[in-house]
């Protein structure tokens, strides 16, 4: 599996929203988007990450970042999550994993101790010009958003 780290240009990418549009990563050309990759729509911490950054977005956005919120669940399912939680970030549905296999998102981690595959709770901050600026790998659901605004210097 390839990490990408900063400078490396970020993968494009098109994909489903959760009311059937689409969302191009090439869109956010000129703007800071911050692309974050989850396990799965409706789970405790994905559920608190995602509250997190809605919490935040109108401070990013004034700030000048997009957020991109992209896991492996169906347009449907984050619909549901969108509906049940109150979101007003942008969900993606990478249904096929090759966007996290292209960031390097996906592949083997530690659950209960024991070795398995998938999502790999993931955070990247892509420049106006399509490179990343920033990468993390393995992040906590919980204070991820309040960390990375601090790294961010928003706060």
């Amino acid at each position: 599996m390839t990490r990408l780290s900063a400078g490396d240009p970020a993968p494009d990418f098109t994909l489903p929203t959760d009311d059937g549009a689409t969302v191009s990563l090439a869109d956010s050309r000129g703007r800071k988007t911050i692309v974050y990759f989850y396990p799965a729509a409706m789970t405790a911490g994905c559920t608190k990450q995602a509250c997190d950054f809605t919490d935040s977005l109108s401070s990013l956005q004034a700030h000048g970042y997009d957020v991109l919120g992209i896991s492996p669940d169906s347009p449907a399912k984050l619909a549901k999550f969108r509906e049940r939680d109150g979101l007003t970030i942008t969900l993606l549905s990478d249904a096929d994993r090759s966007v996290l296999n292209a960031y390097g998102a996906f592949g083997e981690k530690k659950l209960y101790g024991k070795a398995v595959e998938g999502v790999l709770r993931s955070t990247f901050v892509v420049d106006e010009d399509g490179k990343i600026a920033l990468a993390q790998y393995n992040v906590k659901a919980t204070g991820h958003v309040a960390k990375l605004r601090r790294d961010l210097g928003i706060d």
